[in-house]
Order: structure tokens, then sequence, then C-alpha cells
């Protein structure tokens, strides 16, 4: 029974099939990425969907709410989270349309292109962490394929 025991905490066991998995190789890709974005951005105090929020707002100035949660697929409910959280730290600002009053602008502070210029350096290096163990040509049909499995 040690055996086993010393296996189990080397992490030595059968894997029960979960190698053959897809979807099994991508969450562990996945909560390693995460891991170190959120290591990256900790002293930015910024989640993926804020970084990606942001990047986005400042991409396109005075883009709607609506719009972002298309992008981003996700509901109107969380992106109103974001955006008050976004918008409680000053990183961006929010107006009713004037031409469509049920429409929320949004748009950067110059805090918030501040941050977001010091984010994307931040997720350029952790994704060289991540990208530097494979070929620009691998990286490249990496992400085609990912987007034809999540399109």
């Amino acid at each position: 029974m040690q055996v086993m025991t010393d296996a189990v905490e080397a992490g030595e066991i059968d894997d029960g099939g979960l190698s053959t998995l897809l979807g099994f190789h991508l969450r562990m890709a996945n909560v390693a990425l995460y891991r170190d974005f959120a290591a990256s951005m900790a002293e930015l105090d910024l989640t993926q969907r804020q970084a990606a929020t942001l990047f986005l707002i400042a991409a396109n100035p005075g883009t709607p709410q609506v719009a972002i949660a298309r992008r981003l697929g996700a509901d109107r409910a969380t992106i109103m989270a974001l955006v008050d959280r976004l918008e409680e730290r000053g990183l961006i600002t929010r107006q009713r349309s004037t031409t469509d009053r049920r429409r929320q602008e949004l748009n950067v502070t110059a805090l918030g292109k501040k941050t977001a210029n010091a984010a994307r350096a931040r997720i350029i290096a952790h994704e060289n962490k991540f990208t530097s163990r494979l070929s620009k040509a691998e990286v490249e049909t990496l992400k085609n394929m990912l987007s034809r499995l999540s399109g």
C-alpha cells in the first residue's frame, strides 16, 4: 500500500484514459495559461475578461455594451458587471447614446489607456512564455485550429 501512496503523491497514477481526451488537454493548457495570466496581471488587478473588455473599448471608442457582450460571447448582465467594475476604477466612462437612449456608449479614460498599455505589455510577456515552446507556424496552426473548434 505504501508503494501506491508514494506513486499518488508523486503524481504517477494511471490517468484513466484522460490523456486521450482533447478536452482534458485543453483544460490543462487553460489552467496553466490562467494561472500565469493571473500572476502577470495581479499588480494591475485585472481579470482576463476585464482586460479583454478594456482592449475592445479602447479599440472601439463609443462602442455599446451589447457589442462588447457579443464579441466576448457573454451575456449582458456579465458585461454590465465588468463595465461597472472598470468604471468604478476610473478606467472607462459610460454615457447614454445621443442617437439611441437605450444604448450605453463606452470610452476609455486616460488612466484606462495607461492601464491597457501596461496590461498589453504584461500579456505579451505572458503569452511569450507559452508560445516560445512552439514554432511560429505551430502557433498560427494552433490559433487556427482553436478558432475552428470555438467557431
